[in-house]
């Protein structure tokens, strides 16, 4: 059987792993048999976390609309099944930042909130 030699592939490999593992400390950025099981370790935290990045975000989103929602004399809960019943489609991305930045439209959509809620009790009782 003949002998296989690689060529540069073998270097090509490695190189784009160092280069991967640029800016790590110490051995971890220099020696590629470390440098490799820091990169794949770091491409594992990241896959994780650009999933537990959108969940971050949806609780930042639900504390912010929570705390603006009771200063309108509402909880969230009874906030978002306010604009549900009143057919509203807006999310929670974009009431957070109305909270934050526009307070008085944000009160507009607790005062929608409000009211339907009121009227579906008052049909229903």
């Amino acid at each position: 059987m003949s002998r296989v030699k690689r060529g540069n592939k073998r270097t090509q490999r490695r190189k784009k792993v160092l280069k991967a593992a640029k800016g790590y400390y110490g051995t971890k950025s220099k020696a590629y048999r470390i440098a490799k099981q820091a990169v794949d370790r770091s491409r594992q935290f990241a896959y994780r976390d650009r999933r537990q990045k959108k969940r971050n975000f949806r609780g930042l989103w639900i504390i912010r609309i929570n705390a603006a929602a009771r200063l309108n004399g509402l909880s969230y809960n009874r906030l978002i099944d306010g604009l549900n019943k009143a057919g509203c489609e807006i999310n929670r991305k974009m009431l957070a930042d109305l909270a934050v930045r526009d307070p008085e439209a944000f009160s507009d959509w607790a005062n929608l909130a409000k009211q339907t809620l009121e009227t579906a009790a008052a049909s229903a009782g």
